[in-house]
């Protein structure tokens, strides 16, 4: 019963929304599922790309991607390659990494929907690894502001509470042990989120072990990070124990144009948000404020 609750608050409430189904070329040609939510049919003037976190599907942002067509925006929501609908048949064996996600698919996402939309302005709305990996794109110029959510670093020893330790056993012994064994990492198994490809989970677990999380991996373009010059926003939420206060500051300290919000739950009248409730919509009170800060550019 709480299951079908759960499935319940984020089913989309979508009446007065246009939905169109479509896939959306990565980089290298990896067809990505994605959603497109709009009102009307003219120019779209203002879009929205939202990026997820890790090994979350794209409809669980469906109601927040309705509320920004709501507002006037062009809303796109993608899978990375291996998630939701962008997963192949048979995810043993599948090539991908983290990096592919931002390299190859939200670069790929950020191109189709500026060359598709023409937009006068171009958003990006991430969430934890969403807003995590936007500095690394070779595009960011495109980019005209980011709103992130959670967007922290992953590393298991700024993790608040009995996180820590839940964090820092599944990078050192879940994730590395049963991708290597299986061919691919079966989150499903140990949690509420997807199965990641072995190759996802393998790069994770050692970003999350770096006392500098991603940042510390020297194959990665980090030097774009400095480039991403456009404003960020980033929240914080009072009771997310892997989006820590601490943990988001050492992730947003990358970004050069950053503001930083915290959100407590009480304040939009919720008893808690956690890591994933900010999308969800019992917290719609809450995204308000951040399409606000939008609306301004």
């Amino acid at each position: 019963m709480a299951e079908a609750a759960a499935r319940a608050r984020d089913e989309p409430a979508l009446s007065d929304i246009q939905l169109e189904s479509t896939t959306i070329p990565a980089r290298d040609g990896y067809r990505l599922a994605a959603t497109i939510f709009r009102r009307g049919s003219g120019k779209a003037k203002r879009v929205a790309i939202v990026s997820s976190a890790t090994a979350v599907p794209r409809r669980f942002y469906a109601n927040y991607a309705a509320a920004l067509a709501n507002a006037g925006y062009v809303a796109i929501s993608y899978d990375y390659r291996g998630i939701g609908e962008s997963r192949p048949e048979r995810l043993r064996g599948f090539d991908a990494t983290v990096r592919d996600w931002a390299l190859k698919d939200m670069a790929g996402v950020v191109d189709w929907a500026s060359e598709t939309f023409r937009p006068d302005r171009l958003f990006m709305v991430g969430h934890s690894v969403g807003g995590q990996v936007t500095g690394l794109l070779d595009n960011s110029e495109r980019i005209d502001a980011m709103l992130t959510m959670s967007a922290q670093s992953g590393y298991w020893g700024v993790q608040g509470g009995e996180q820590k330790a839940v964090v820092g056993f599944h990078v050192y012994v879940t994730l590395p042990m049963l991708s290597n064994l299986l061919g691919y990492m079966p989150w499903s198994w140990v949690g509420s989120a997807e199965d990641l490809p072995k190759g996802a989970a393998i790069e994770w677990s050692r970003w999350c072990r770096h006392p500098d999380y991603l940042l510390g991996d020297a194959t990665l373009p980090l030097e774009r990070y400095q480039e991403f010059t456009a404003p960020v926003l980033a929240y914080s939420i009072d009771d997310d124990k892997w989006g820590t206060s601490r943990s988001v500051d050492r992730m947003m300290s990358a970004y050069p144009n950053v503001e930083r919000r915290h959100l407590e739950p009480a304040s939009v009248g919720l008893p808690s948000l956690g890591h994933f409730g900010y999308f969800r919509k019992p917290a719609s009170a809450a995204w308000e404020e951040g399409i606000a800060w939008l609306d301004d550019f």
